[in-house]
């Protein structure tokens, strides 16, 4: 099971897609605080009354619920969460916590004010959601001892804390879990502008010279997404290093944008491949996902989680009863002649 402090090791252990040899990077341009967090004003200025009001009484702060799509920056407002109130922070994610005993391991073992960061909540089991309920509500969670009819039950007090739980699929969260969240905090996608900021920020800390111009440039093929800015951003470096001045110029942003097959729109060669295939196999749709998923021989959820919501946001996709459609933007993006009705 992934626990441990919010440090390097926590970080790896509850993200095994993380590249070790980018580890100290990536945890160097997380932001410590509020004020170096760029973005999501509005969940910064509720998030802020709330820690300051929370600390102000002494008391923990109420269990925060952050949903959104995947890259905007949860695990970051988790540790923001914890370095402002001044506690540890333990990290672990819903799939990890197999048992109920899991669960009863992570709760007895937090110090009081401490936070527990639930990644991916939504993929809790049932019978952990059912340890879960008391322990939110009255602090204090019920072990069975025992089988059979020596069995008996002894409820163990918890100290004060707070869970923090990340989902980037909210509407998978049972209603009652869900209701006993105190802040319900939504991370929308990023504009260019504030993108770019961030890659100006996270181009200092790397220690790269980048133009104005090409941190926009970069920001505007990013989705949307923190996460995907940064990735970007390395890998113009290298080719700034490597093919260019040093710097990053727009020369070089661009070139790297284009060896990655990244358009100016921030379309990659599979949401390019899911387009064209609705348009050449199916005529535009409506078709379903599971169609689609098959014949580009991707998963359907990572369709669904991680290509659908921005191919929506642009509108080159829109989802009807009958199935997804591609619409007539889509069409003249990718140079496909446009259905006349």
């Amino acid at each position: 099971m992934a626990i441990s402090s919010y440090d390097e090791e926590t970080y790896r252990l509850s993200n095994p897609g993380f590249e070790e040899a980018d580890s100290d990077i990536e945890i160097s341009l997380r932001p410590k605080t509020l004020d170096e967090y760029i973005g999501q004003r509005k969940v910064k200025e509720n998030l802020d009354i709330y820690m300051r009001a929370a600390l102000m009484r002494g008391e923990p702060l109420d269990h925060v619920l952050l949903y959104g799509p995947p890259g905007l920056g949860k695990t970051t407002l988790a540790g923001i969460i914890a370095n402002t109130m001044g506690t540890q922070i333990r990290v672990t994610s819903g799939p990890a916590i197999e048992k109920p005993g899991d669960l009863a391991a992570l709760l007895t073992n937090l110090n009081a004010g401490d936070i527990l960061f639930v990644d991916e909540i939504h993929r809790i089991s049932r019978s952990i959601e059912e340890v879960l309920y008391p322990a939110m509500e009255d602090r204090a969670i019920d072990i069975i001892i025992g089988k059979g009819p020596s069995a008996r039950s002894i409820r163990l007090d918890l100290q004060p804390f707070t869970l923090v739980g990340a989902t980037t699929r909210s509407g998978s969260l049972s209603a009652p879990l869900r209701d006993r969240f105190g802040v319900l905090l939504r991370l929308e996608l990023y504009t260019p502008n504030e993108l770019a900021q961030i890659v100006m920020r996270s181009a200092k800390i790397l220690g790269i010279a980048i133009e104005e111009d090409a941190a926009l440039e970069i920001a505007s093929r990013s989705r949307g997404t923190p996460r995907i800015a940064n990735r970007l951003l390395k890998r113009a470096r290298d080719f700034a290093q490597i093919v260019g001045s040093g710097d990053i110029t727009v020369p070089d942003a661009q070139q790297a944008l284009s060896k990655m097959e990244i358009d100016e729109l921030g379309l990659d060669n599979i949401d390019r491949l899911i387009l064209s295939t609705m348009i050449t196999n199916f005529n535009g749709g409506p078709v379903g996902l599971e169609t689609i998923a098959a014949a580009i021989g991707e998963e359907a959820v990572t369709i669904e989680d991680v290509y659908e919501p921005y191919l929506m946001q642009i509108g080159f996709l829109a989802r009807t009863p009958r199935g997804r459609t591609v619409t007539d933007q889509a069409r003249v993006h990718l140079g496909f002649p446009v259905i006349q009705e």
